[in-house]
């Protein structure tokens, strides 16, 4: 009967641990149906840039233009498997969020020490590891969050075009032909 009721209790302890687990689901998020009146989603756009110093770096920028009168404030957006946070700005006299991330094109490697003395391989780098974000997306997909009568509401733009990519000129050469002066 000890043995049953051990072998009743280890069979439960599953079963137990999954019917929390489906207590604690987060609900999925709501998306709007309709725009908010305050952006054009057309209008909307990214761009990537890459520096023209080897190692310099490489992003993508994300531009979503607002009416100037809005009372909206846009919060995040969620593009390209990341969630970007959204910096006011005016461009051409009309409001624009921007959100920019980076890419690992044109990246300078770090280098790795390996160690048998743990103490050596404190400059190392952790990997970067994304963030799942709580949206299915395509390339040109993003879903904005915004506040709206201190609540957030989520919008899906459908179609953001691609710009053309913009390649930074390489840093300006030195006056002294490359040789430290001394002061």
């Amino acid at each position: 009967m000890k043995r049953l009721r051990s072998i009743f209790t280890l069979l439960s302890i599953p079963l137990i641990m999954a019917s929390f687990s489906q207590c604690s689901s987060a609900q999925p998020l709501q998306l709007q149906q309709k725009a908010p009146t305050t952006f054009n989603e057309s209008e909307a756009y990214y761009q990537k840039w890459v520096a023209g110093v080897k190692g310099g770096g490489a992003g993508i920028n994300l531009f979503i233009p607002v009416t100037a009168e809005s009372e909206l404030v846009l919060d995040s957006a969620y593009f390209r498997g990341r969630a970007l946070k959204l910096e006011k700005s005016e461009m051409e006299g009309k409001v624009v969020y921007i959100g920019r991330f980076l890419t690992d094109e044109n990246k300078q490697p770090h280098d790795i020490v390996m160690h048998e003395d743990p103490k050596k391989e404190v400059g190392n780098q952790p990997p970067m590891i994304p963030h799942k974000i709580p949206f299915e997306l395509q390339k040109n997909e993003c879903v904005i969050s915004y506040l709206e009568e201190g609540k957030t509401k989520y919008f899906k733009l459908n179609d953001v075009k691609e710009k053309t990519m913009l390649s930074y000129p390489m840093a300006p050469p030195r006056n002294d032909g490359g040789v430290k002066q001394k002061q």
